[in-house]
Protein backbone atom coordinates (compact mmCIF):
# COMPACT_ATOMS: atom_id res chain seq x y z
CA UNK A 1 0.00 0.00 0.00
CA UNK A 2 2.57 2.74 0.96
CA UNK A 3 4.64 1.60 -2.22
CA UNK A 4 1.74 2.26 -4.43
CA UNK A 5 1.27 5.72 -2.83
CA UNK A 6 5.47 6.35 -3.33
CA UNK A 7 4.77 5.44 -6.65
CA UNK A 8 2.07 7.75 -7.78
CA UNK A 9 4.65 10.68 -6.33
CA UNK A 10 6.38 12.90 -8.92
CA UNK A 11 9.65 12.09 -9.50
CA UNK A 12 12.81 14.63 -9.48
CA UNK A 13 13.99 15.02 -12.90
CA UNK A 14 17.13 13.22 -13.95
CA UNK A 15 20.39 15.18 -14.57
CA UNK A 16 20.45 13.85 -18.27
CA UNK A 17 16.84 15.24 -19.06
CA UNK A 18 17.61 19.26 -17.59
CA UNK A 19 20.65 19.00 -20.10
CA UNK A 20 18.47 18.22 -23.15
CA UNK A 21 17.95 22.19 -23.90
CA UNK A 22 21.95 22.44 -24.08
CA UNK A 23 21.71 23.73 -27.42
CA UNK A 24 18.92 26.10 -26.91
CA UNK A 25 18.27 28.93 -24.40
CA UNK A 26 19.06 27.32 -20.81
CA UNK A 27 18.21 28.36 -17.38
CA UNK A 28 21.25 28.66 -15.17
CA UNK A 29 21.22 28.45 -11.38
CA UNK A 30 21.95 31.31 -9.00
CA UNK A 31 23.67 31.18 -5.44
CA UNK A 32 21.42 30.58 -3.03
CA UNK A 33 21.31 34.59 -2.35
CA UNK A 34 20.28 35.47 -5.32
CA UNK A 35 17.64 35.72 -7.92
CA UNK A 36 16.72 33.06 -10.28
CA UNK A 37 15.27 34.27 -13.75
CA UNK A 38 13.77 32.17 -16.32
CA UNK A 39 12.26 32.33 -19.88
CA UNK A 40 8.77 30.96 -20.46
CA UNK A 41 9.13 29.33 -24.18
CA UNK A 42 7.24 26.72 -25.74
CA UNK A 43 8.51 24.33 -28.10
CA UNK A 44 7.54 25.60 -31.36
CA UNK A 45 8.63 29.16 -30.18
CA UNK A 46 12.63 27.74 -30.03
CA UNK A 47 12.64 26.99 -33.86
CA UNK A 48 14.53 29.54 -35.60
CA UNK A 49 16.56 31.17 -33.06
CA UNK A 50 19.71 29.63 -32.67
CA UNK A 51 22.37 29.42 -30.26
CA UNK A 52 21.27 32.71 -28.29
CA UNK A 53 23.52 31.81 -25.13
CA UNK A 54 21.83 31.93 -21.54
CA UNK A 55 19.69 34.60 -20.70
CA UNK A 56 18.23 35.00 -17.17
CA UNK A 57 15.39 36.76 -17.41
CA UNK A 58 12.29 37.52 -14.39
CA UNK A 59 9.76 34.94 -14.32
CA UNK A 60 6.45 35.59 -14.98
CA UNK A 61 4.80 32.22 -13.87
CA UNK A 62 4.13 32.00 -10.08
CA UNK A 63 4.12 27.89 -9.95
CA UNK A 64 7.60 26.29 -8.78
CA UNK A 65 9.21 25.30 -11.71
CA UNK A 66 10.17 26.84 -14.84
CA UNK A 67 10.08 25.77 -18.55
CA UNK A 68 12.90 25.65 -20.81
CA UNK A 69 12.91 25.94 -24.60
CA UNK A 70 12.55 22.09 -25.22
CA UNK A 71 9.40 22.04 -22.63
CA UNK A 72 11.28 20.27 -19.70
CA UNK A 73 10.51 21.82 -16.07
CA UNK A 74 13.12 22.56 -14.00
CA UNK A 75 12.10 23.20 -10.12
CA UNK A 76 12.58 25.83 -8.46
CA UNK A 77 12.69 26.70 -4.96
CA UNK A 78 9.81 29.08 -3.41
CA UNK A 79 11.78 31.57 -2.69
CA UNK A 80 13.77 31.65 -6.04
CA UNK A 81 12.06 33.68 -8.95
CA UNK A 82 10.21 35.96 -6.61
CA UNK A 83 12.77 38.01 -4.30
CA UNK A 84 13.29 41.95 -5.54
CA UNK A 85 16.53 43.49 -5.17
CA UNK A 86 16.30 47.83 -4.66
CA UNK A 87 19.32 48.35 -7.25
CA UNK A 88 19.82 52.63 -7.60
CA UNK A 89 16.05 53.31 -5.62
CA UNK A 90 14.48 50.85 -8.05
CA UNK A 91 12.63 47.71 -7.04
CA UNK A 92 12.53 44.87 -9.22
CA UNK A 93 14.61 42.15 -10.80
CA UNK A 94 18.54 42.85 -10.95
CA UNK A 95 21.56 41.54 -12.39
CA UNK A 96 23.85 41.21 -9.30
CA UNK A 97 25.80 38.03 -10.19
CA UNK A 98 29.10 38.36 -11.98
CA UNK A 99 28.71 34.79 -13.53
CA UNK A 100 25.34 35.52 -15.10
CA UNK A 101 25.56 35.63 -18.91
CA UNK A 102 23.25 38.02 -20.68
CA UNK A 103 23.53 38.07 -24.06
CA UNK A 104 21.86 39.67 -26.99
CA UNK A 105 18.87 37.74 -28.84
CA UNK A 106 18.62 37.46 -32.83
CA UNK A 107 17.55 40.43 -34.56
CA UNK A 108 13.66 40.30 -35.69
CA UNK A 109 15.34 40.44 -39.16
CA UNK A 110 16.66 37.07 -38.84
CA UNK A 111 13.83 34.98 -37.52
CA UNK A 112 10.68 33.81 -40.20
CA UNK A 113 7.03 36.44 -39.58
CA UNK A 114 5.78 33.51 -37.64
CA UNK A 115 8.60 34.09 -34.87
CA UNK A 116 8.68 37.35 -34.46
CA UNK A 117 5.71 38.01 -31.37
CA UNK A 118 7.84 35.18 -29.37
CA UNK A 119 10.73 36.87 -30.35
CA UNK A 120 8.64 40.42 -29.16
CA UNK A 121 7.79 38.98 -25.50
CA UNK A 122 11.20 37.17 -24.89
CA UNK A 123 12.96 41.14 -26.01
CA UNK A 124 10.09 42.44 -23.52
CA UNK A 125 10.77 39.68 -20.64
CA UNK A 126 14.36 40.53 -21.10
CA UNK A 127 14.36 44.11 -21.16
CA UNK A 128 12.41 43.67 -17.32
CA UNK A 129 16.10 43.20 -15.84
CA UNK A 130 17.70 46.17 -14.16
CA UNK A 131 20.88 47.29 -13.40
CA UNK A 132 23.15 49.26 -11.03
CA UNK A 133 23.92 52.47 -12.30
CA UNK A 134 25.43 53.63 -9.09
CA UNK A 135 28.80 51.99 -10.55
CA UNK A 136 29.06 53.31 -14.22
CA UNK A 137 31.73 50.42 -14.29
CA UNK A 138 29.19 47.23 -13.54
CA UNK A 139 27.72 45.36 -16.12
CA UNK A 140 29.16 47.41 -18.96
CA UNK A 141 28.59 45.02 -21.96
CA UNK A 142 24.67 43.62 -20.43
CA UNK A 143 23.74 47.38 -20.12
CA UNK A 144 25.20 47.91 -23.61
CA UNK A 145 22.91 44.78 -24.54
CA UNK A 146 19.82 45.88 -22.52
CA UNK A 147 20.03 49.09 -24.81
CA UNK A 148 20.71 47.67 -28.22
CA UNK A 149 17.53 45.67 -27.36
CA UNK A 150 15.73 48.27 -26.27
CA UNK A 151 16.34 50.51 -29.23
CA UNK A 152 15.50 47.40 -31.91
CA UNK A 153 11.90 47.42 -29.75
CA UNK A 154 11.31 50.50 -30.58
CA UNK A 155 11.97 50.58 -34.30
CA UNK A 156 9.52 47.44 -34.00
CA UNK A 157 6.89 49.16 -32.20
CA UNK A 158 6.65 52.24 -34.67
CA UNK A 159 7.08 49.62 -37.90
CA UNK A 160 4.45 47.22 -36.55
CA UNK A 161 1.46 47.04 -39.31
CA UNK A 162 -1.00 44.82 -37.50
CA UNK A 163 -2.63 45.35 -34.00
CA UNK A 164 -1.05 44.78 -31.08
CA UNK A 165 -2.51 41.34 -29.13
CA UNK A 166 -3.11 41.21 -25.20
CA UNK A 167 0.12 39.42 -24.50
CA UNK A 168 2.06 42.04 -26.09
CA UNK A 169 0.33 45.06 -24.39
CA UNK A 170 0.36 42.88 -21.19
CA UNK A 171 4.10 42.29 -21.24
CA UNK A 172 5.26 45.87 -22.62
CA UNK A 173 3.21 47.58 -19.48
CA UNK A 174 5.33 45.11 -17.74
CA UNK A 175 8.95 46.53 -18.73
CA UNK A 176 7.68 49.86 -18.87
CA UNK A 177 6.49 49.40 -15.13
CA UNK A 178 9.60 47.58 -14.05
CA UNK A 179 11.94 49.89 -14.94
CA UNK A 180 10.01 53.37 -14.60
CA UNK A 181 8.29 53.27 -11.77
CA UNK A 182 10.58 53.67 -9.07
CA UNK A 183 10.68 55.49 -5.65
CA UNK A 184 11.98 59.36 -5.92
CA UNK A 185 14.67 61.23 -3.17
CA UNK A 186 12.05 62.79 -1.33
CA UNK A 187 12.80 65.78 1.54
CA UNK A 188 9.08 65.49 3.10
CA UNK A 189 10.73 63.76 5.79
CA UNK A 190 12.71 66.02 7.38
CA UNK A 191 11.19 69.66 7.99
CA UNK A 192 14.96 70.92 8.18
CA UNK A 193 15.79 69.53 4.34
CA UNK A 194 12.73 70.81 3.03
CA UNK A 195 12.90 73.79 4.59
CA UNK A 196 16.61 74.31 2.56
CA UNK A 197 15.39 72.66 -0.66
CA UNK A 198 14.87 75.34 -3.48
CA UNK A 199 14.20 74.88 -6.64
CA UNK A 200 15.56 78.16 -8.14
CA UNK A 201 18.77 77.95 -6.64
CA UNK A 202 19.16 73.91 -6.22
CA UNK A 203 21.07 72.10 -8.85
CA UNK A 204 19.02 69.57 -10.13
CA UNK A 205 20.39 65.64 -9.89
CA UNK A 206 20.46 63.84 -13.49
CA UNK A 207 19.17 60.42 -13.46
CA UNK A 208 21.88 57.92 -13.84
CA UNK A 209 20.05 55.32 -15.35
CA UNK A 210 18.95 58.08 -18.40
CA UNK A 211 20.46 56.07 -20.93
CA UNK A 212 18.15 52.96 -20.71
CA UNK A 213 15.11 54.98 -19.27
CA UNK A 214 15.11 57.98 -22.43
CA UNK A 215 14.49 54.12 -24.84
CA UNK A 216 12.05 52.88 -22.31
CA UNK A 217 10.00 56.31 -22.63
CA UNK A 218 10.77 56.60 -26.28
CA UNK A 219 9.03 53.31 -26.50
CA UNK A 220 5.93 53.92 -24.23
CA UNK A 221 5.38 56.78 -26.25
CA UNK A 222 5.41 55.31 -29.78
CA UNK A 223 3.02 52.31 -28.05
CA UNK A 224 0.79 55.06 -26.88
CA UNK A 225 0.57 56.96 -30.04
CA UNK A 226 0.54 53.95 -32.33
CA UNK A 227 -2.51 53.77 -34.42
CA UNK A 228 -2.45 49.89 -34.02
CA UNK A 229 -2.83 50.07 -30.32
CA UNK A 230 -6.37 49.48 -29.07
CA UNK A 231 -7.53 51.71 -26.66
CA UNK A 232 -10.35 49.76 -25.76
CA UNK A 233 -8.28 46.84 -25.24
CA UNK A 234 -4.77 48.62 -23.88
CA UNK A 235 -6.75 50.64 -20.94
CA UNK A 236 -7.13 47.11 -18.83
CA UNK A 237 -3.10 47.29 -18.76
CA UNK A 238 -2.53 51.40 -18.99
CA UNK A 239 -5.79 51.70 -15.76
CA UNK A 240 -5.44 53.66 -12.99
CA UNK A 241 -2.81 52.09 -11.51
CA UNK A 242 -0.47 52.93 -14.04
CA UNK A 243 -1.53 56.38 -14.53
CA UNK A 244 -1.10 57.34 -11.02
CA UNK A 245 2.71 55.73 -10.95
CA UNK A 246 2.76 58.19 -14.31
CA UNK A 247 2.26 61.22 -12.31
CA UNK A 248 4.17 60.44 -9.34
CA UNK A 249 7.23 60.50 -11.58
CA UNK A 250 6.61 64.24 -12.57
CA UNK A 251 8.76 64.90 -8.91
CA UNK A 252 11.55 63.40 -11.09
CA UNK A 253 14.82 66.40 -10.89
CA UNK A 254 15.50 65.54 -14.12
CA UNK A 255 13.69 67.42 -16.40
CA UNK A 256 14.77 65.09 -19.35
CA UNK A 257 12.24 63.14 -17.91
CA UNK A 258 9.39 65.20 -17.16
CA UNK A 259 9.34 66.39 -20.39
CA UNK A 260 9.00 62.85 -21.53
CA UNK A 261 6.55 62.26 -19.30
CA UNK A 262 4.48 65.47 -20.00
CA UNK A 263 4.35 64.17 -23.90
CA UNK A 264 3.34 60.89 -22.81
CA UNK A 265 0.45 62.06 -20.48
CA UNK A 266 -0.95 64.04 -23.01
CA UNK A 267 -1.22 61.40 -25.38
CA UNK A 268 -2.98 58.59 -23.08
CA UNK A 269 -5.13 61.88 -22.05
CA UNK A 270 -6.03 61.94 -25.86
CA UNK A 271 -6.28 58.36 -26.82
CA UNK A 272 -8.27 57.15 -23.45
CA UNK A 273 -11.30 59.33 -23.34
CA UNK A 274 -12.02 56.87 -20.30
CA UNK A 275 -9.49 58.21 -17.86
CA UNK A 276 -10.00 61.74 -18.90
CA UNK A 277 -11.69 62.10 -15.64
CA UNK A 278 -9.66 61.01 -13.44
CA UNK A 279 -6.63 62.40 -15.02
CA UNK A 280 -7.92 65.56 -14.41
CA UNK A 281 -8.80 64.73 -10.49
CA UNK A 282 -5.38 63.00 -9.65
CA UNK A 283 -3.77 66.40 -10.87
CA UNK A 284 -5.95 68.44 -8.45
CA UNK A 285 -5.31 66.18 -5.70
CA UNK A 286 -1.18 66.48 -6.61
CA UNK A 287 -1.83 70.39 -6.87
CA UNK A 288 -4.44 70.29 -3.10
CA UNK A 289 -0.47 68.42 -1.76
CA UNK A 290 1.43 71.38 -3.25
CA UNK A 291 -0.29 74.01 -2.20
CA UNK A 292 -1.47 73.61 0.84
CA UNK A 293 0.84 70.76 2.90
CA UNK A 294 4.35 70.64 0.73
CA UNK A 295 4.95 73.53 -1.36
CA UNK A 296 7.50 71.31 -3.06
CA UNK A 297 7.15 69.84 -6.42
CA UNK A 298 9.25 69.77 -9.10
CA UNK A 299 6.72 69.02 -12.18
CA UNK A 300 4.04 72.03 -11.21
CA UNK A 301 5.41 73.23 -14.69
CA UNK A 302 4.91 70.56 -16.50
CA UNK A 303 1.71 69.50 -15.34
CA UNK A 304 0.22 73.12 -15.79
CA UNK A 305 1.19 72.62 -19.60
CA UNK A 306 -1.04 69.46 -20.01
CA UNK A 307 -3.71 71.47 -18.48
CA UNK A 308 -3.19 74.78 -20.57
CA UNK A 309 -3.64 72.19 -23.55
CA UNK A 310 -6.78 70.77 -21.98
CA UNK A 311 -8.37 73.77 -20.99
CA UNK A 312 -7.79 74.72 -24.56
CA UNK A 313 -10.18 72.20 -25.78
CA UNK A 314 -13.04 71.86 -23.27
CA UNK A 315 -16.53 72.73 -25.06
CA UNK A 316 -18.63 75.65 -24.42
CA UNK A 317 -20.25 76.12 -21.84
CA UNK A 318 -18.48 75.25 -19.71
CA UNK A 319 -18.93 72.62 -16.93
CA UNK A 320 -19.52 73.52 -13.33
CA UNK A 321 -16.91 71.07 -12.63
CA UNK A 322 -14.12 72.97 -14.57
CA UNK A 323 -15.15 76.28 -13.14
CA UNK A 324 -14.31 74.87 -9.40
CA UNK A 325 -10.95 73.50 -10.77
CA UNK A 326 -10.52 77.18 -11.77
CA UNK A 327 -11.22 78.05 -7.94
CA UNK A 328 -9.95 75.74 -6.03
CA UNK A 329 -6.95 74.53 -7.86
CA UNK A 330 -5.89 76.84 -10.72
CA UNK A 331 -6.10 80.53 -8.25
CA UNK A 332 -4.43 79.26 -5.34
CA UNK A 333 -1.39 78.04 -6.92
CA UNK A 334 -0.47 82.08 -6.80
CA UNK A 335 0.16 81.44 -3.40
CA UNK A 336 3.11 79.27 -2.93
CA UNK A 337 6.41 80.99 -2.63
CA UNK A 338 8.19 79.66 -5.64
CA UNK A 339 5.04 80.65 -8.03
CA UNK A 340 8.27 81.75 -10.54
CA UNK A 341 8.85 78.33 -11.47
CA UNK A 342 5.51 77.64 -13.09
CA UNK A 343 4.34 81.21 -13.19
CA UNK A 344 4.38 81.47 -16.86
CA UNK A 345 2.14 78.10 -17.75
CA UNK A 346 -0.49 79.49 -14.67
CA UNK A 347 -0.76 82.51 -16.56
CA UNK A 348 -1.61 80.66 -19.82
CA UNK A 349 -4.32 78.71 -18.07
CA UNK A 350 -5.29 81.49 -16.24
CA UNK A 351 -6.43 83.40 -19.50
CA UNK A 352 -7.68 80.15 -21.14
CA UNK A 353 -10.68 80.53 -18.70
CA UNK A 354 -11.22 83.73 -19.05
CA UNK A 355 -10.78 84.33 -22.88
CA UNK A 356 -13.16 81.27 -22.67
CA UNK A 357 -15.95 82.89 -20.00
CA UNK A 358 -15.56 86.44 -19.96
CA UNK A 359 -17.97 86.15 -16.88
CA UNK A 360 -15.29 84.54 -14.89
CA UNK A 361 -12.80 87.44 -14.96
CA UNK A 362 -14.10 89.01 -12.26
CA UNK A 363 -13.76 86.01 -10.45
CA UNK A 364 -9.83 85.47 -11.01
CA UNK A 365 -9.34 89.37 -10.82
CA UNK A 366 -10.73 88.95 -7.27
CA UNK A 367 -8.71 85.79 -6.55
CA UNK A 368 -4.84 87.36 -7.85
CA UNK A 369 -6.02 90.24 -5.07
CA UNK A 370 -6.73 87.63 -2.22
CA UNK A 371 -3.36 86.15 -2.94
CA UNK A 372 -1.49 89.95 -3.50
CA UNK A 373 2.40 89.54 -2.60
CA UNK A 374 2.81 92.25 0.53
CA UNK A 375 6.89 92.07 0.78
CA UNK A 376 7.91 90.06 -2.40
CA UNK A 377 8.56 92.49 -5.22
CA UNK A 378 9.72 90.55 -7.90
CA UNK A 379 6.06 88.57 -7.08
CA UNK A 380 4.30 91.41 -7.72
CA UNK A 381 5.57 92.49 -11.01
CA UNK A 382 4.16 88.77 -12.07
CA UNK A 383 1.35 89.52 -10.79
CA UNK A 384 1.21 93.02 -12.55
CA UNK A 385 1.89 91.14 -15.72
CA UNK A 386 -1.06 88.31 -15.09
CA UNK A 387 -3.46 91.44 -14.32
CA UNK A 388 -2.63 92.88 -17.50
CA UNK A 389 -3.73 89.82 -19.74
CA UNK A 390 -6.80 88.90 -17.45
CA UNK A 391 -7.84 92.46 -18.17
CA UNK A 392 -6.79 92.36 -21.80
CA UNK A 393 -10.20 89.61 -21.68
CA UNK A 394 -12.16 91.44 -19.85
CA UNK A 395 -15.48 93.44 -20.46
CA UNK A 396 -16.81 96.24 -19.25
CA UNK A 397 -19.43 94.81 -16.97
CA UNK A 398 -16.81 92.52 -15.00
CA UNK A 399 -14.63 95.35 -14.73
CA UNK A 400 -17.25 97.17 -13.04
CA UNK A 401 -17.90 94.86 -10.59
CA UNK A 402 -14.32 94.60 -9.16
CA UNK A 403 -12.59 98.23 -10.55
CA UNK A 404 -12.88 99.72 -7.18
CA UNK A 405 -10.13 97.19 -5.02
CA UNK A 406 -8.64 96.71 -7.81
CA UNK A 407 -7.02 99.97 -8.38
CA UNK A 408 -6.84 100.32 -4.63
CA UNK A 409 -4.30 97.94 -4.98
CA UNK A 410 -2.88 99.16 -8.40
CA UNK A 411 -2.12 102.83 -6.70
CA UNK A 412 -0.39 100.95 -4.13
CA UNK A 413 1.75 99.90 -6.65
CA UNK A 414 2.16 102.78 -8.03
CA UNK A 415 3.35 104.61 -4.78
CA UNK A 416 5.65 101.51 -4.17
CA UNK A 417 9.58 102.07 -3.58
CA UNK A 418 10.60 99.75 -5.72
CA UNK A 419 11.07 100.82 -9.23
CA UNK A 420 10.34 98.16 -11.15
CA UNK A 421 6.58 97.46 -9.41
CA UNK A 422 5.65 101.17 -10.24
CA UNK A 423 7.00 101.03 -13.53
CA UNK A 424 5.06 97.75 -14.39
CA UNK A 425 1.79 99.04 -12.62
CA UNK A 426 2.06 102.24 -14.69
CA UNK A 427 2.65 99.73 -18.06
CA UNK A 428 -0.93 98.99 -18.04
CA UNK A 429 -2.20 102.40 -19.25
CA UNK A 430 0.12 101.58 -22.15
CA UNK A 431 -2.73 98.71 -23.60
CA UNK A 432 -5.25 100.38 -25.44
CA UNK A 433 -7.99 97.96 -24.07
CA UNK A 434 -7.21 98.88 -20.87
CA UNK A 435 -6.88 102.58 -21.03
CA UNK A 436 -10.57 102.33 -22.86
CA UNK A 437 -11.90 100.18 -19.57
CA UNK A 438 -10.65 102.94 -17.39
CA UNK A 439 -12.03 105.93 -19.12
CA UNK A 440 -15.11 104.64 -18.77
CA UNK A 441 -15.37 104.57 -15.32
CA UNK A 442 -12.69 107.48 -14.96
CA UNK A 443 -15.26 109.16 -12.72
CA UNK A 444 -14.59 106.44 -9.89
CA UNK A 445 -11.10 105.30 -10.68
CA UNK A 446 -9.54 108.70 -11.33
CA UNK A 447 -10.69 109.54 -7.54
CA UNK A 448 -8.85 106.68 -6.18
CA UNK A 449 -5.67 106.99 -8.25
CA UNK A 450 -5.31 110.77 -8.03
CA UNK A 451 -3.32 111.29 -5.37
CA UNK A 452 -1.25 108.89 -5.68
CA UNK A 453 -0.13 110.22 -9.14
CA UNK A 454 0.61 113.44 -7.64
CA UNK A 455 2.53 111.58 -4.78
CA UNK A 456 4.66 109.80 -7.17
CA UNK A 457 5.09 113.49 -9.55
CA UNK A 458 6.30 115.18 -6.41
CA UNK A 459 8.49 113.07 -4.64
CA UNK A 460 9.40 109.70 -6.21
CA UNK A 461 12.98 108.53 -6.42
CA UNK A 462 13.26 107.54 -9.63
CA UNK A 463 13.03 109.48 -12.62
CA UNK A 464 11.55 106.81 -15.20
CA UNK A 465 8.75 106.90 -12.62
CA UNK A 466 8.02 110.25 -12.70
CA UNK A 467 8.40 110.34 -16.05
CA UNK A 468 5.13 108.07 -16.53
CA UNK A 469 2.95 108.78 -13.98
CA UNK A 470 3.42 112.55 -16.03
CA UNK A 471 2.22 110.32 -19.09
CA UNK A 472 -0.53 109.20 -17.22
CA UNK A 473 -2.19 112.40 -15.57
CA UNK A 474 -1.44 113.44 -19.33
CA UNK A 475 -4.02 110.63 -20.63
CA UNK A 476 -6.91 111.52 -17.77
CA UNK A 477 -6.37 115.04 -18.37
CA UNK A 478 -7.03 115.15 -22.51
CA UNK A 479 -9.55 112.37 -21.60
CA UNK A 480 -11.72 115.00 -18.87
CA UNK A 481 -10.25 118.20 -18.21
CA UNK A 482 -13.17 119.37 -15.25
CA UNK A 483 -13.01 115.70 -13.78
CA UNK A 484 -9.26 116.47 -13.69
CA UNK A 485 -9.35 120.07 -12.00
CA UNK A 486 -11.97 118.68 -9.73
CA UNK A 487 -9.63 115.81 -8.45
CA UNK A 488 -6.38 118.12 -8.49
CA UNK A 489 -8.73 120.81 -6.21
CA UNK A 490 -9.72 117.82 -4.03
CA UNK A 491 -6.45 116.82 -3.65
CA UNK A 492 -4.95 120.02 -2.52
CA UNK A 493 -7.71 120.91 0.08
CA UNK A 494 -6.94 117.15 1.45
CA UNK A 495 -3.57 117.83 1.63
CA UNK A 496 -4.17 120.85 3.54
CA UNK A 497 -6.47 119.21 6.10
CA UNK A 498 -3.93 116.86 6.26
CA UNK A 499 -1.08 119.15 6.95
CA UNK A 500 -3.56 120.68 9.80
CA UNK A 501 -4.19 117.56 11.71
CA UNK A 502 -0.46 116.64 11.46
CA UNK A 503 0.22 119.83 13.25
CA UNK A 504 -2.25 119.72 15.99
CA UNK A 505 -1.00 115.85 16.56
CA UNK A 506 2.34 117.28 16.73
CA UNK A 507 1.18 120.15 18.67
CA UNK A 508 -0.61 117.45 21.35
CA UNK A 509 2.73 115.54 21.70
CA UNK A 510 4.80 118.49 22.52
CA UNK A 511 2.54 119.25 25.61
CA UNK A 512 2.27 115.63 26.57
CA UNK A 513 5.89 115.86 26.91
CA UNK A 514 5.98 119.37 28.41
CA UNK A 515 3.64 117.16 31.31
CA UNK A 516 5.38 114.73 31.54
CA UNK A 517 8.75 116.49 32.14
CA UNK A 518 7.16 118.97 35.11
CA UNK A 519 5.35 115.87 36.69
CA UNK A 520 8.49 113.08 36.16
CA UNK A 521 8.61 112.26 39.80
CA UNK A 522 5.11 112.38 40.78
CA UNK A 523 2.27 110.25 40.98
CA UNK A 524 0.21 111.88 39.17
CA UNK A 525 -1.65 110.21 36.21
CA UNK A 526 -1.47 112.38 32.52
CA UNK A 527 -4.97 112.20 30.93
CA UNK A 528 -4.66 113.66 27.19
CA UNK A 529 -8.27 114.35 25.19
CA UNK A 530 -8.65 113.55 21.78
CA UNK A 531 -8.70 117.32 21.26
CA UNK A 532 -5.07 119.10 21.19
CA UNK A 533 -6.84 122.26 22.78
CA UNK A 534 -7.43 120.45 26.36
CA UNK A 535 -5.23 118.75 28.22
CA UNK A 536 -6.22 117.63 31.53
CA UNK A 537 -4.38 116.57 34.50
CA UNK A 538 -5.95 114.12 37.02
CA UNK A 539 -4.38 113.36 40.53
CA UNK A 540 -4.37 109.73 40.62
CA UNK A 541 -5.65 110.05 44.17
CA UNK A 542 -8.79 111.79 42.99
Amino acid sequence: MIKQILGKLPRKPSKSSSSNGSNHNEVSPLNSNSNSYGVTNSSNNSKGLGNTGKIMLNSTSSGTSQVTSNGNHVPVKPNQGKKTVRVNGQVGPSVMNPVLSYEVLPSFRDVPSAEKQNLLIRKLQMCCVLFDFGDPTKNLKEKDVKRQTLLELVDYISAVNSKFNEVTMQELTKMVAANLFRTLPSFNHDNRLLDMFDPEEDEPTMEPSWPHLQVVYELLLRFVASSETDAKLAKRYIDHSFVLKLLELFDSEDQREREYLKTILHQVYGKFMVHRPFIRKAINNIFYRFIFETEKHRGIAELLEILGSIINGFALPLKEEHKLFLVRALIPLHKPKCVAMYHHQLMYCITQFVEKDFKLADTVIRGLLKYWPVTNSSKEVMFLGELEEVLEATQAAEFQRCMVPLFRQIGRCLNSSHFQVAERALFLWNNDHIINLIIQNRKVILHIIFPLLEKNTRGHWNQAVQSLTLNVRKIFSDADQALFDECLEKCQEDEISNKETQERRELTWKRLEDIAASNFVSTEAVLVSRYASSVVIANSAN
